[in-house]
């Protein structure tokens, strides 16, 4: 059994991904964006660690997601190996949540559109994980993020936008944009409510 869990480099990425978010799921394309190996390596190994009991499945939204299963036997022994120290675990955002940011963000002038996506929202795939649209000051967005990254306990990867670029973008079904705005995402700004029904 312990062969099976420590054959490769991409088992172990895996266990210290599960072991460090127990409270949350992944689905294999967010997986081999986060640990950044192979999707077969990535899929086969997990095959594997399903059938030794240390993650579960469960299908939602059509995709099938992963977790560490906290009631494997085993599962205290293996997150005091694979876990960062017991540090705190921010919880992901999801769609219905307000993040304890909100009040600053609404405070950004000229802010006409924020969204959040990537790792802040399960199921998304967005390599952004901020979106920020308007004519907002360079500083002041700078400031703004870094009081994100502090409450959310990550480096977060962010993109500013004018609203004009954005819009266009949106119009002509720019690649990027509609990554992120297609995917899992929550809208927390929108006053001209481009994206809301």
């Amino acid at each position: 059994m312990i062969d099976a869990l420590f054959g490769s480099k991409t088992r172990v990425k895996l266990l210290h991904l599960f072991l460090n978010n127990p409270d949350k799921s992944f689905y294999v394309r967010e997986i081999t964006r986060l640990i950044d190996e192979q999707i077969n390596s990535v899929r086969r190994e997990l095959s594997n660690m399903l059938s030794v009991g240390i993650i579960v499945s469960d299908s939602a939204d059509n995709k099938l997601y992963y977790s560490v299963n906290q009631q494997y036997e085993y599962f205290e022994p293996f997150r005091q190996i694979f876990g960062d120290g017991g540090q705190k675990k921010v919880a992901p955002i999801t769609v219905n949540d307000q993040p304890s940011w909100k009040a600053d963000l609404l405070k950004l002038s000229g802010l006409r559109l924020a969204l959040v996506a990537g790792v802040l929202v399960r199921g998304s795939a967005s390599p952004v994980d901020v979106l920020l649209v308007g004519t907002m000051p360079q500083a002041k967005v700078d400031a703004f993020m870094k009081k994100v990254e502090k409450a959310e306990g990550r480096d977060l990867n962010y993109t500013v936008m004018t609203y004009d670029d954005f819009y266009y973008r949106l119009s002509v079904r720019d690649k990027f944009v509609s990554e992120i705005v297609n995917g899992a995402c929550s809208v927390l700004v929108d006053t001209e409510r481009v994206l809301s029904d």
